[in-house]
């Protein structure tokens, strides 16, 4: 049984790449006795139109019923209504307001393009091999600092995504990861332990302990997130997020809702 940790990182098939009914997702969170759970689906796109990376914008009003009436089918399991939210910064206005016409309990904010790039995307990872690594992580972080000052997103998730198909920096990376840190604590925004990476090719929880030992530095919240692409896989790994959290010194977390945040102890 996973540690007694909200999961708020759950798709559902509304993104074209989930499975499973969106039912099965939270009789495993209710089956795991996790304490709440959030769904936090893909917003629809502005850039492109590709209904596997994103739901349609003509699904986004059916995801938020669909969640809210889930809520009276489990009443005994807070289920939050979240999103995750593409940060391009072409189209931040068009972002800003799509996301202020439904009352989210929390958006994630996400990057996974780098001018245009879908750099996560296994078709292009190609592209890795013709750029230089250490500018497509300068690249990344330069996006995800910007996107973290936009006042748009209340948790960064998967921080460092970029390592997906194992590619590492050469260069140092700490003065970037403390911008970012000092970023997210001026805006109050949390960042996600993702246990997803444990099944991508990196293999690795993101973010890296180096890189959370520096948003710890600067006193950044964090929570927690399985990025479920089936049910099978809520709460997936949850003792391995915890353990990292507390190596990297953390002693609390927050659980998230539109009303409050709330910062709790960690379980022992």
């Amino acid at each position: 049984m996973p540690p007694p940790l909200p999961d708020y990182h759950v798709h559902t098939p509304y993104c074209g790449h989930a499975r499973g009914e969106m039912r099965d997702y939270v009789a495993a969170a209710v089956e795991q006795g996790l304490p709440e759970m959030g769904f936090a689906d893909h917003l629809p796109l502005f850039h492109l139109e590709d209904p596997t990376l994103a739901m349609p914008h003509e699904d986004l009003p059916r995801y938020v019923e669909s969640v809210l009436k889930l809520r009276q089918s489990f009443p005994g399991l807070p289920l939050r209504l979240g999103i995750e939210a593409d940060y391009v910064e072409e189209h931040v206005e068009d972002l800003a307001e799509l996301l202020s016409r439904y009352d989210f309990d929390y958006v994630y904010g996400s990057v996974h393009f780098i001018s245009g790039w879908g750099f996560d995307q296994a078709r292009f990872k190609y592209e890795f091999e013709r750029r230089d690594i250490d500018e497509v992580y300068e690249a990344y972080f330069r996006l995800v600092i910007d996107a973290a000052g936009t006042g748009l997103f209340d948790v960064m998730t998967h921080l460092d995504v970029v390592k997906k198909y194992g590619h590492r920096p050469r260069r140092d990376l700490t003065p970037i990861y403390h911008e970012l840190g000092e970023t997210l604590a001026a805006g109050g925004v949390a960042v996600e332990l993702n246990s997803s990476g444990l099944r991508k090719p990196v293999g690795e929880i993101y973010p890296t302990r180096e890189l959370l030992e520096v948003m710890h530095a600067h006193r950044v919240p964090i929570t927690f997130g399985s990025d479920a692409h089936k049910p099978g896989d809520v709460g997936r790994d949850f003792d391995r997020l915890l353990e990292l959290a507390r190596a990297a010194g953390y002693r609390e977390y927050v659980r998230l809702g539109r009303k409050e945040r709330r910062t709790v102890p960690l379980p022992s």
